[in-house]
């Protein structure tokens, strides 16, 4: 659609905007605050005066309705409208930040500063770059939130505005507003907005899908509507009759909400069985909120039938984002499923504006800082700089959409947990020095493994000693930032004290070979073994896969002169910093393994992604090549694990060094007091060594016992085989094959 205005009819229609955007606020306005508005307004209005967007429009009316967003959908303050306002005029304009400081102060200015690195980023394809392009839009949350939420507010006008763009541009928008922005918008309890930017995504990404869901809905609309009006009808003489004051409101499901139901179910349009829900809003005071909750339950419950299975009860545990609300399920009218959602306008005003809404009513007032309850459930993710970028937003993205579970403790208190979390998960949960020193859970009273997954209503003790330590196998079952970032900081820890300790017994061993280690032959020693950095030779001869055998053909290597003559022409291309080195935790990826029992098989790299050493990957089955391994992210991988989910294996590339072997050990001797505890010890004592499984009996003064546990090699298979035997009682101690 072509644009046209005269200057008069566009000046006459920036300021019935701007007026109304002062009377859309959610907020009371007092004096000083319109004058702060009305400031970023002239100031914004100057600023973009020569400007105009895509569809030819004046600029300014981009950054009003990103700032009516905010004042009304989101429910923020006269600061925060003002920061909208000029979200775009440093990126965009001759003005500086140190202009908006001077003219607004350092609060605002520090926002609009946020906001102006953000629009920076958004310019690159490559995954691993957008990626971390997000890393850094989240990092602005620990700044301040106001950021994210004018971003959100900024997103959604952009993609309310996006048909005059190319189609390569919309889908790329609209791939980034489903991949980040909606999650967001989900958690930050903006319910609304994300609605509304996941339909605007599907729009761009499917439109064929998209339109035809939504010419579907307008057909039914007519007969949706008759057909709530009859369902409500019931329900509203009955309520009148037990004198609530309330309002009845029908609404459609979003077209991406059941999109998504299409998909999981596997069914078309026609057969989703609760394509819209009823809302009930009723008015009361504190003292009475919960319990009218249940009575109109009780109330909807005699009309109709309702599904056991199906009620959801976030009164009594609200979401961590203070949603409240009570969803039920029931049985209406000519056999069809509607969901019935329950609540005051006290919880409809946080559904619908998130936390905004939820810290007027807690506190009096809208405190915006009170988003940093949120802030700091995230906060692990947030510092953990030691992931890469695209699993950092991965992690990120778990804790945003995540279903939540409760959880007790021993003594009664409620626990929120993602859904799918461990035992393991709510240990960390509890505290990091119980996570790390976790050995088991007693899950309602029976004991069960770290990896058991928790349930709404478990009540959950955490079982811990001294002796135990974190294991890389903890992370495959992990769900929560806070325990990955704990567990990856623990074993990089531990990792360091082996390569402390490897540094110290490899040059004694060279000593006995009568070689000094320093920087240059531990830079000879990296080449020799084909490895990154000196951190991975100490590591490895710490955790016993460098044996002497292979040290001693070292040394010989070494006396050769024409092949010291090469080495150096090899140590000046490839010179390392030993200093940097032991401080670099590298990852050296040289063995890839299948399966969950991380089997070695043949297989063969694709050519459509070429993956390398390190990448995420997956092993597909083909008919003639045998396991082909693609890239998690390959152009075909949407393709062949939708059509061909059989044939998909999984894959990852892992450092052959820390790779363990599960072996059972056959014990005999005297039964001698505390003689278990002391091999049990012994095997604790070893770094990442796990115990799998433990049997004994004895006869008479005879022990016999088993123990099934995991060893990096054969040498340190060997030495715990000659600690074992030094315990006093064991006579014999054999591995079973």
């Amino acid at each position: 659609m072509n644009y046209s205005a005269t200057i008069e009819e566009e000046n006459k229609e920036i300021a019935n905007r701007y007026k109304d955007l002062l009377k859309g606020t959610y907020q009371v306005l007092s004096a000083a605050d319109k004058k702060l508005i009305r400031k970023a307004f002239d100031l914004a209005l100057d600023a973009h005066s020569e400007q105009r967007r895509k569809t030819g429009e004046p600029y300014i009316f981009h950054p009003i309705a990103v700032a009516k967003t905010v004042a009304y959908e989101i429910g923020l303050g006269a600061a925060s409208i003002a920061a909208a306002l000029l979200h775009d005029v440093v990126e965009d304009t001759p003005y500086t930040i140190t202009d908006i400081e001077q003219l607004f102060g350092e609060s605002i200015a520090k926002v609009v500063n946020g906001l102006t690195k953000i629009s920076r980023l958004n310019k690159e394809h490559d995954v691993s770059i957008q990626a971390e392009n997000f890393r850094k839009m989240l990092l602005t949350l620990n700044d301040d939130v106001r950021v994210i939420l004018i971003k959100i507010a900024d997103r959604l006008h952009n993609m309310q505005t996006m048909d005059s763009m190319p189609n390569y541009k919309q889908v790329k928008i609209a791939s980034e507003t489903l991949y980040i922005y909606a999650p967001l918008a989900h958690r930050l309890g903006l319910y609304n907005i994300k609605t509304e930017l996941e339909d605007l995504g599907l729009k761009y990404t499917e439109p064929e899908v998209f339109q035809d869901i939504l010419s579907k809905i307008k057909a039914s609309k007519e007969e949706q509507d008759f057909y709530i009006k009859r369902f409500s009808d019931k329900l509203e003489k009955t309520l009148s009759k037990e004198k609530f004051s309330y309002e009845i409101k029908g609404r459609t499901k979003s077209i991406y909400s059941i999109r998504r139901k299409m998909q999981v179910q596997n069914v078309s349009f026609e057969e989703i069985y609760d394509k819209f829900a009823i809302r009930i809003i009723y008015d009361s005071n504190d003292k009475n909120e919960k319990f009218d909750a249940w009575k109109i339950y009780s109330i909807v419950t005699d009309h109709y039938n309702p599904n056991p299975i199906r009620l959801r009860d976030w009164i009594t545990n609200p979401k961590t984002t203070g949603y409240e609300s009570l969803h039920i399920t029931v049985m209406g009218p000519e056999g069809n499923w509607v969901e019935v959602q329950i609540r005051s306008k006290r919880m409809d005003e946080i559904a619908e504006k998130g936390y905004a809404a939820h810290f007027k009513y807690k506190q009096g007032t809208v405190n915006e800082s009170g988003l940093e309850v949120w802030l700091n459930r995230l906060k692990d993710t947030l510092e953990n700089g030691n992931l890469n970028a695209v699993d950092f937003v991965e992690d990120f993205k778990l804790n945003l959409y995540a279903e939540e579970i409760f959880v007790f403790t021993p003594n009664g208190d409620l626990k929120s947990l993602p859904r799918g979390s461990s035992a393991l998960d709510f240990a960390f949960a509890i505290h990091t020095d119980i996570g790390l020193k976790c050995r088991g859970a007693k899950v309602n009273g029976k004991l069960t493994p770290l990896d058991t997954i928790l349930a709404s209503g478990d009540q959950v003790e955490v079982l811990t000693t001294r002796l135990q330590k974190p294991n890389p196998r903890w992370l495959e079952f992990v769900v929560t930032a806070r325990a990955k970032a704990r567990i990856r900081t623990a074993l990089k820890e531990e990792e360091k004290l082996i390569a402390e300790d490897g540094k110290v017994l490899l040059a004694r061993k060279l000593k006995q070979l009568k070689i000094i280690l320093d920087e240059k032959v531990t830079n000879e020693l990296v080449n020799y073994f084909k490895l990154r950095t000196s951190f991975d030779l100490f590591y490895r001869v710490g955790a016993s896969t460098i044996e002497n055998s292979e040290l001693k053909s070292f040394a010989n290597q070494r006396s050769n002169a024409l092949y010291n003559y090469f080495k150096k022409k090899i140590q000046r291309k490839t010179s390392i910093n030993s200093k940097e080195d032991i401080e670099e935790l590298s990852s050296n990826f040289d063995l890839l393994v299948f399966g969950k029992d991380e089997e070695k098989l043949e297989y063969k790299l694709s050519k459509c992604c070429n993956p390398i050493p390190g990448d995420p990957v997956f092993g597909f089955l083909t008919i003639k090549d045998g396991i082909k391994v693609h890239k998690k992210n390959c152009p075909n991988a949407i393709s062949m694990q939708s059509n061909y989910a059989y044939r998909i294996m999984l894959a990852k590339w892992i450092d052959s060094s820390k790779q363990n072997y599960k072996v059972t050990l056959k014990i005999s001797g005297e039964d001698k007091h505390g003689i278990l505890h002391k091999i049990t010890q012994i095997i604790a004592g070893n770094s990442n060594m796990n115990i799998y499984n433990i049997n004994s009996n004895t006869r008479g003064s005879i022990f016999n016992g088993s123990i099934t546990l995991d060893v990096k090699n054969k040498t340190q298979l060997k030495k715990l085989i000659e600690n074992i035997l030094k315990v006093d009682g064991v006579n014999k101690v054999s591995r079973v094959d």
